[in-house]
């Protein structure tokens, strides 16, 4: 459950340390007030990662698709697992 939502859903468990997975929180409202605010703080305090999809614009994107794939990328970035949706800044090669 995270703080305030219940459900027997995974995706809505708290991350409480009992599955000792990491928890990555991709918030897509916008303005925060500050209950979200709260929460964020909470979930983090449990070991959760909160990564707001916020777009950079160093890898030169030319679509919406772009700026999906590198929100995209920072999440598997989060899992360390491999990926070439974006070129990172100082890489000269596209990605």
């Amino acid at each position: 459950m995270v703080r305030g939502v219940r459900s027997h859903e995974a995706a809505h468990r708290r991350p409480d340390g009992r599955e000792r997975r990491k928890l990555v929180l991709v918030p897509r409202e916008s303005p925060l007030h500050l209950g979200h605010l709260r929460h964020m703080t909470a979930v983090t305090e449990m070991g959760a990662v909160i990564l707001p999809p916020a777009p950079s614009f160093y890898h030169s994107p030319t679509t919406i698709m772009d700026l999906v794939d590198q929100t995209l990328g920072k999440v598997l970035d989060q899992f360390a697992i491999e990926h070439e949706l974006f070129r990172r800044w100082g890489d000269d090669a596209p990605g």
